[in-house]
Order: C-alpha cells, then sequence, then structure tokens
C-alpha cells in the first residue's frame, strides 16, 4: 500500500492553522482555563473520529449524495454555531451586569464559568459532528492521498488517525498558548469585549456555514 503521507500531512497541518469553528471553541474555552480548553480539543477530535469512521463505513458518502440529508446536517451545524454565538454575547451582558466598572474590591476578575469539563467536551464534539467540511474532507481531499489499487477503509483510518494525532498536538500548543492570553481576561472589561467579538464570529461563521454551497 503506497499512501502519499507528506502530501497529506502538509494539507492536514494547513488545514488546522486555518481557523475555523473548532479552532474558535477550543480557544474560547482555554482562555477561560487550560483543562477546560483541552476538554473542548478533545471533542474536537472525538468529533473528527466520527467522521473518519463514517467514511470507512461508506456513510459519508451516502450523507453527501443525499442533497436532503447533507442540507440537514449543514443547518444544524449552522444553528449551533449560533446559538454558542448569542450565548457568548449573552455572557457579555452578565459580565457587565456582574461586575461595574471603576476600581474597588470584588471588581477586578469576572465570572468564573460554572460550567464543568464535561460541556465545553460536548461543544468541540457537536461542532466538529456537525460541520459538514469535516466529513467532505474524508470524501474529497483524502481520497487524493491513497492507493487506488488498495482497499479503501484500510487507509482512510490511517490517515484519519495521522489527521487525529497531529490535531492533538496542535490544539495542545494552542491551549498552552490560550491559556496564558487567558489571565489578561480576567478583567471585565476585557473579558466582555472579548465574549462579544467571539459571539459575532460564531454567528458569523454560522450565517456562512448556512448560506455556503
Amino acid at each position: 500500500m503506497s499512501v502519499d503521507l507528506a502530501g497529506f500531512l502538509a494539507v492536514v497541518v494547513l488545514a488546522y492553522v486555518i481557523p475555523g469553528p473548532d479552532f474558535l471553541v477550543v480557544v474560547r474555552s482555554a482562555a477561560r482555563r487550560r483543562g477546560l480548553g483541552l476538554a473542548a480539543a478533545a471533542g474536537a477530535q472525538c468529533g473528527l473520529c466520527v467522521h473518519m469512521l463514517a467514511a470507512a463505513a461508506g456513510l459519508s458518502a451516502l450523507a453527501t449524495t443525499s442533497a436532503a440529508a447533507f442540507t440537514a446536517v449543514k443547518l444544524a451545524g449552522a444553528l449551533y454555531l449560533v446559538y454558542l454565538g448569542v450565548r457568548a454575547l449573552r455572557d457579555a451582558r452578565r459580565t457587565a451586569a456582574a461586575r461595574p466598572e471603576g476600581p474597588g474590591p470584588g471588581r477586578d476578575r469576572t465570572e468564573p464559568d460554572h460550567r464543568g469539563a464535561r460541556s465545553h467536551f460536548a461543544e468541540g464534539l457537536l461542532t466538529n459532528v456537525l460541520n459538514p467540511k469535516a466529513a467532505l474532507f474524508f470524501l474529497s481531499v483524502l481520497p487524493q492521498f491513497v492507493d487506488r489499487d488498495a482497499p479503501l477503509p484500510g487507509q482512510i483510518l490511517l490517515l484519519g488517525l495521522l489527521d487525529v494525532a497531529v490535531g492533538a498536538v496542535y490544539w495542545a500548543a494552542l491551549v498552552a498558548l490560550a491559556g496564558a492570553v487567558g489571565q489578561v481576561l480576567d478583567r471585565p472589561t476585557v473579558r466582555r469585549r472579548w465574549e462579544r467579538v467571539t459571539g459575532w464570529l460564531f454567528i458569523a461563521i454560522g450565517c456562512g456555514v448556512a448560506t455556503s454551497g
């Protein structure tokens, strides 16, 4: 079996470096606490495994050839991203109400995120599973690097696991960086602006997914 690993790795690294919904979810979680960022990253990689197994089993091909199924997944993913955006904007308002501006005791830090790692894991998982571009990657991009004369399922699993491994290293580095930057977000004003920016970005990406062809 001859697989173009070098070419595939180059494409995978490029795909991770270009920011997308997963990037925004992981960074937002990591900015609150590194453990939450790792949980969101783990969820995203588990979602990638779902697409990988579906592609190996041929389920992704069935979904993408059905216009109704593909549209349903696309709209579900778009709605979920918009939901995350609305929640981020709501968090920004809540921060403003809970922490008034000005000096004084109790006004130098934001309210902690009471949602646990399981919730952030679910965010990463759903964002990836409901991303139709992740399924298309395994059906349109990945097959360009396989050996056509060898069984496809094994090659899909091999390249998919390599994708997951590269992502694990990338997310670990990103979470460490975002966790360090997150210390700046302890101030209510900065946190509020961050939540507003990420909220509108989620909504914009969601609208982009919904209107994409």
